[in-house]
């Protein structure tokens, strides 16, 4: 398989910034690694918030409106995360197609 192709698929369909680390660009594949965990983190910090607005609701007897609109609190911020890893995944799927290094 050619490496430009290997490339692709490492950041396609592994993670974004494996495909610069495999064709030797280490700075800019560590550098969209660590972008990557920080989304992945974000993501996690904000589902684990919302599930924890459902157990809480359970214990204390909360209505079903009260915890959907605590719950929609974080919503503009899934969003945000949402789309910043997909810009960072169509940059790091596109470098890896169109760089010049060999």
């Amino acid at each position: 398989m050619n490496q430009r192709l290997k490339s692709i698929a490492l950041s396609a369909l592994v993670l974004p910034g494996l495909g610069q680390l495999y064709r030797g660009r280490r700075v800019k594949g560590g550098v969209l690694l660590f972008l990557d965990n920080l989304f992945i983190l974000a993501a996690l910090f904000i589902a684990l918030r919302s599930a924890g607005k459902f157990l809480l609701a359970g214990r204390t007897g909360l209505d079903a409106e009260k915890v959907i609109a605590a719950i929609q609190v974080d919503a503009p911020y899934a969003r945000w995360v949402l789309v910043g890893f997909v810009v960072l995944w169509c940059y790091g799927v596109v470098d890896a197609a169109f760089d010049k290094k060999p």
